[in-house]
């Protein structure tokens, strides 16, 4: 355990680490556990992990899942271990062990939503409220009033309109002995396929069609979904409901069981999941702070831009995709992306700037998946003004229309603004420039109608004197926030991501296309500024919510290193292709297709057709132009998939692509671990996620849920470790598995230089933009030092490294990644990347960090995992 220094002589830090006597995550290893991915299974991976150097294993949720699922975000109840995973008595041996090992536990919290599975009784809760209504125990758990709900809560699982399905018979009365309810004996029951739904007491001799209807839900048509659900959902997501973790009593009933374990030392610490989604994230982090005695809490949280995480929040900070955009853009060519830009424009006839691409690509989902959430906005804010007399003559459409262009404009996924407070000044800029923004969409009258929203939002005095927050004006505050992350979700992530594709590496979670390309002085003036308020924040380049893995994306923005020969490339295999090619097929996706082929080849080729394929119809459907997932044109899919196929099976493209993946290695490689080194050391505690440790070409989910094969893994790590170097021939996955096990011990052997209040961060000089460096430092002393190469290719074409280099700090210095000492004043770069194009060095007087990381009575390696090598 990592000692954190005592925090109360800096005020704005003290909730930012984990209180005394709190586990401090120096390093965590992210696991994907589900049905195929056991407790059990986690535990014999336990000495591998110990050797590569990790402190803490972060799990993926724990808590009972729907049936099925694969990656535990769907909980149907939180007072249940998932029983396919092992159970509690599998995860209790599996912390032990973990313990033992010398290994914390981080879990995955989901507090926004549960799962409304099929079937429906798996989650008491909600089969309790569709049951009794106002009555059931449950009734305050889930967003929605259920007394002010005319037709019930919309239960949109039919596959065609009520009428039709009573007229077919598909809807009928059954008795059964419910699984979980076998005291209440033989009850009636919904039928509905395979959907089996609670009766109200009293209305099972109902004629079916009365019956329906005297229900505290309404089953509709699916397609019904888009515009009258009546109640909050992840994102557009149906089947999870959103729930009241505001609520002290929903609170502590959905995290008892975590708290307990926690508590019982079986759990150290929490990653949240979408804390944008609940009412009150500031509020929930500090619950959950305080019933921890302050653990080490880390936000899946979204920044965008230069936005920053609010300092009142009782956290760590984030989970880093912050890190992992600026980590990529730093090492993305400027020139290249500009190049790539002009490309895209003549494949995809696009001549929209992002920005407005963004903006409509919002907008559709805001007519669309999300109508419902932003029409009951908009009845919101119009009982509002229709209770005051002041503010009545603002009609439901204009404020539908004010508040649609406010979504629309604001620029990340919601200003923290909490009712009955006064705004941050932060909360309250990120408003009104959304509303400068949005006056360019509406006209005079609407501006009108526009200012009254924003004062609403606000919280300011407006309309009939001392009305500021009443209970009405409170939820508009509340809902306005939740929509606005639900549409920067949809509408950018899982729409405008896929549909400016100019370079599709810079179109990440949590990146900005705009800024594909970092200079240094960015990044270390970013890096200081969040060592300052968050030094302890996660850090990662792969999630399992990523649109590509980390070295997929390495491949992509290889692109921008080789522009012209790329695009050269693409002209002559466009050709060869261009009978496959469809007529009508968009350019967009076209774009993306030839990106994800390259950025998915391997040593052996392309990428398995299937996976292709898969991903290709995923990317277009969400992409939402000419195919969707609600209306997929079919026969235009079906002639893209055709197109990557003749690419990837054809034997003069795949010579031809396999020469680009050999002229290109160098500038990949390069980049591939300089990401892996300073996701490993820049700030906070790195994630590792699984099977990242050498290079996977992974794309979106579920594909990056595939199997791992961590007999390989250990395998690679336990040759290097017995040759104690590199081999002279390395592969890159040697590469890769070296660097990132030899700073995983060096970390575990420094805590305090990287994860406490002692360490530091200062950039080192450098005589060319082409390196980035820096120290680690200790209580003000430098004491490790990172240099990586950054655009290798343009240093290549400039002649190589000539006289480059840093000044070094006056020492000793070892390197941690080769044999050998240096010392300063200068270390020239062709010296420190003769053989790495990275280097890190740690201060000689320091206690020797050596060994194979078995300290810890890692004796054995595991033998779980996939038999298939990765790729």
């Amino acid at each position: 355990m990592t000692a954190i220094t005592d925090t109360s002589s800096i005020p704005a830090l003290r909730s930012h680490v984990p209180a005394a006597g709190r586990r401090q995550p120096v390093s965590t290893y992210r696991l994907q556990l589900g049905p195929h991915f056991t407790f059990a299974d986690a535990t014999a991976l336990l000495p591998y992990l110990v050797q590569l150097g990790i402190t803490d294993v972060y799990c993926s949720p724990i808590l009972q899942a729907a049936p099925g699922s694969t990656h535990g975000y769907d909980v149907v109840d939180h007072t249940r271990i998932s029983e396919p995973m092992g159970g509690r008595a599998g995860f209790e041996a599996f912390a032990n062990a973990a313990h033992a090992a010398g290994l914390g536990v981080v879990v995955d919290v989901v507090p926004n939503h549960m799962a409304m599975p099929t079937p429906l009784y798996l989650n008491r809760a909600m089969w309790s409220l569709l049951r009794d209504g106002p009555e059931s125990p449950y009734a305050s758990w889930f967003d929605i009033d259920v007394e002010s709900s005319d037709d019930g809560i919309l239960i949109p699982v039919l596959g065609e309109r009520v009428g039709t399905a009573l007229a077919r018979e598909a809807i009928t009365l059954d008795h059964v002995v419910v699984p979980g309810y076998e005291d209440d004996g033989d009850v009636p029951v919904l039928r509905y396929y395979d959907h089996v739904f609670p009766v109200r007491k009293g209305t099972e001799f109902l004629p079916l069609a009365e019956l329906l209807q005297r229900q505290y839900y309404r089953l509709a048509y699916w397609r019904v979904a888009e515009e009258e659900l009546n109640y909050r959902r992840f994102f557009d997501v149906d089947t999870l409901a959103g729930i009241r973790v505001e609520d002290p009593e929903v609170f502590h009933a959905s995290h008892a069981l975590l708290l307990e374990l926690f508590h019982a030392g079986f759990i150290d610490a929490f990653r949240i999941d979408h804390p944008d989604g609940l009412a009150d994230p500031r509020q929930y982090m500090e619950r959950l702070y305080e019933a921890t005695g302050g653990a080490w809490i880390v936000a899946e949280k979204i920044l965008e831009g230069n936005e920053k995480l609010p300092s009142d929040w009782k956290c760590a900070g984030c989970t880093g995709y912050e890190a992992s955009w600026r980590i990529g853009a730093l090492l993305t060519d400027p020139e290249g992306v500009r190049s790539l830009t002009a490309n895209f424009v003549h494949l995809s006839h696009t001549t929209q700037p992002y920005p407005v691409l963004e903006r409509e690509a919002k907008r559709q989902i805001m007519h669309s998946s999300l109508q419902a959430e932003v029409e009951r906005m908009a009845r919101l804010m119009a009982e509002v003004c229709h209770d005051d007399l002041r503010l009545r003559d603002h009609s439901q459409r204009s404020l539908h229309d004010a508040v649609s262009a406010l979504v629309i404009c604001m620029d990340r996924y919601r200003a923290y603004v909490v009712p009955g407070e006064k705004p941050h000044a932060n909360a309250e800029a990120a408003l009104l420039e959304a509303a400068e923004r949005a006056r360019g969409l509406l006209s005079e009258d609407r501006c009108e109608t526009l200012d009254v929203v924003v004062d609403i939002l606000l919280g300011r005095e407006i309309g009939s004197a001392a009305k500021r927050h009443d209970a009405s004006r409170n939820e508009a505050i509340i809902r306005f926030q939740q929509v606005c992350g639900a549409v920067m979700a949809k509408g950018v992530e899982d729409t405008a991501f896929y549909r400016y594709t100019a370079l599709t590496s810079a179109t990440e979670v949590g990146s900005d296309p705009r800024r594909a390309s970092l200079t240094p002085d960015e990044l270390h003036t970013w890096t200081r500024q969040m060592m300052a308020d968050w030094p302890v924040m996660m850090t990662t380049l792969t999630t399992h919510d990523t649109k590509r893995g980390e070295d997929t994306r390495a491949a992509i923005a290889t692109l921008a290193d080789y522009p012209t020969e790329w695009i050269e490339l693409l002209e002559r295999l466009r050709e060869r292709h261009a009978t496959s090619r469809p007529a009508e097929l968009d350019g967009q996706i076209e774009n993306l297709m030839w990106q994800t082929i390259i950025g998915t080849w391997t040593d052996n080729g392309p990428i398995e057709a299937d996976r292709l394929i898969d991903y290709l119809r995923k990317a277009a459907r969400e992409q939402k132009t000419w195919t969707t997932w609600t209306e997929p044109d079919e026969a235009v899919e079906t002639g893209l998939f055709a197109y990557a196929r003749s690419v990837i099976s054809t034997p003069e493209s795949v010579a031809e692509l396999t020469a680009w993946w050999e002229q290109t290695r160098p500038a990949r490689r390069a980049r591939i671990l300089a990401a892996k080194v300073l996701a490993l050391t820049l700030i906070g505690v790195p994630d590792t996620y699984q099977g990242e440790e050498i290079t996977r070409n992974v794309l979106v989910d579920p594909d990056n849920r595939r199997p791992v094969n961590y007999r390989c893994l250990a395998g690679i790590l336990t040759q290097l470790d017995s040759a104690g170097a590199l081999p002279a021939r390395a592969s890159v996955d040697e590469e890769k598995m070296w660097v990132t096990s030899r700073l995983l011990r060096l970390r575990r052997e420094r805590p305090d230089t990287f994860v406490s209040l002692r360490s530091g961060y200062e950039p080192l000089a450098a005589t060319t933009g082409n390196i980035f460096a820096f120290t680690r430092t200790l209580d003000g002393e430098p004491d490790v030092i990172v240099l990586v190469s950054r655009l290798a290719h343009r240093q290549e074409l400039a002649g190589g490294w000539g006289d480059a280099h840093i000044v070094l700090p006056p020492g000793r210095w070892r390197n941690v990644l080769e044999e050998g000492e240096v010392e300063g004043p200068q270390l020239f770069v062709r010296d420190a990347c003769a053989t790495l194009p990275v280097a890190v060095y740690a201060r000689c007087e320091a206690e020797d960090w050596g060994g194979t990381g078995t300290e810890n009575g890692a004796a054995e390696y595991p033998e779980t995992g996939s038999e298939e090598s990765d790729d």
